[in-house]
């Protein structure tokens, strides 16, 4: 192990990938982190059978000698049992994500899917890497590598900023890197289906009469893709369709007639448990139904359309798509029963069914 001297540290080439460490031989737990971008000391001991780490500053900013002189402090103190009270290092980016998809109250699992799916896809270098180890710039080049899918270069990153902003609840973390970001600027699509009768005649058409019923189900009740392909037999009931964890992380109870009962007719019987089932799929569940020229989510802008065009009410439309309320009273006070939302969903499904034919 070297002695970590001015000239030790200035002469350190950045690190060609992941972060090189570099030890003291005289101040003992004193450590410099060499990143691409970047060099930070440490100062680090196994306190209690675990590994603690406080963080002394960036170089040069901070200059070799001030941090030995702050190593030998923390070593004093510590020694003393100060370093019981030390909180642990800076959690991994592997680490924070875990501990963030473990809460109990958590959105659904489509949620939990994404940001694993988002992480493993885009920042799967930077996993092991402890946070306050991942800098602005870091942030800024990634985002910027995906210039070519705004949406996900958006959406990664602040997945990311959610799980940075969850860990530094407990642990001393200085704001997100990705303040620094400039977020590309996304439309919204706002896709519908114009021509019902042409979409008729399209799902008609689709080869597997499993995923006719499906983009049937969805254009009736305003369902999410992914609220479709996990619904479960035991969930659709005589006059709703319970749902037991949404986007939004709450349960769901959305009333249904007898023309969705018409409309699922056709895979009764076929799986004892899955409403689309699939043997090619994962627990013999659909995932991909047949790409149309309408995505599943215009299905869902269809229904809200059609829905207001028909004279509902922007607050019941959204009540019948399970969108939280933007006023206290609606998120804490109004709780609609199914009998209440049924006349407005009469009046969707008979405007649709117009439309049809």
């Amino acid at each position: 192990m070297p002695k970590l001297t001015e000239t030790f540290a200035r002469k350190l080439s950045p690190a060609k990938s992941g972060t090189e460490k570099y030890w003291d031989n005289e101040v003992k737990g004193l450590v410099l982190f060499v990143g691409k971008r970047s060099k930070t000391w440490y100062f680090q001991k196994d306190v209690g059978g675990q590994t603690r780490r406080v963080l002394i500053g960036r170089y040069p900013v901070i200059s070799a000698q001030a941090a030995r002189q702050t190593a030998l402090g923390f070593a004093l103190e510590w020694g003393r049992g100060a370093g019981k009270k030390i909180q642990i290092g800076a959690p991994t980016l592997e680490q924070a994500m875990e501990s963030y998809l473990a809460r109990p109250k958590l959105r659904s699992d489509a949620h939990k899917s994404g940001v694993r799916q988002q992480f493993e896809n885009h920042l799967k270098d930077w996993m092991r890497l402890p946070l306050d180890e991942i800098s602005k710039s870091q942030v800024v080049d990634r985002h910027r590598s995906l210039a070519d899918r705004p949406s996900t270069a958006n959406h990664t990153l602040k997945y990311f900023r959610t799980v940075w902003n969850h860990a530094r609840r407990t642990n001393d973390l200085p704001e997100c890197p990705t303040m620094a970001i400039e977020w590309y600027p996304e439309e919204p699509k706002g896709e519908i289906i114009d021509d019902l009768r042409v979409w008729r005649s399209a799902i008609d058409a689709l080869f597997n009469p499993i995923h006719t019923v499906f983009y049937e189900l969805i254009l009736y009740t305003g369902f999410r893709k992914s609220e479709a392909l996990t619904l479960e037999w035991k969930h659709v009931r005589e006059d709703h369709i319970h749902l037991p964890m949404t986007k939004n992380g709450r349960s769901f109870d959305l009333p249904i007639l007898q023309l969705h009962q018409e409309i699922l007719a056709p895979v009764r019987g076929l799986h004892r448990k899955w409403v689309f089932p699939s043997p090619k799929g994962p627990d013999g569940r659909l995932t991909t139904p047949t790409r149309m020229e309408w995505s599943p989510h215009a299905h869902r802008r269809t229904f809200a359309t059609v829905a207001m065009e028909a004279g509902v009410l922007e607050e019941i439309v959204g009540r019948l798509l399970n969108h939280t309320p933007l006023s206290i009273t609606g998120q804490r006070y109004t709780k609609p029963s199914i009998d209440a939302l049924r006349p407005a969903m009469e009046t969707v499904c008979s405007e649709l069914r117009r439309r049809v034919l």
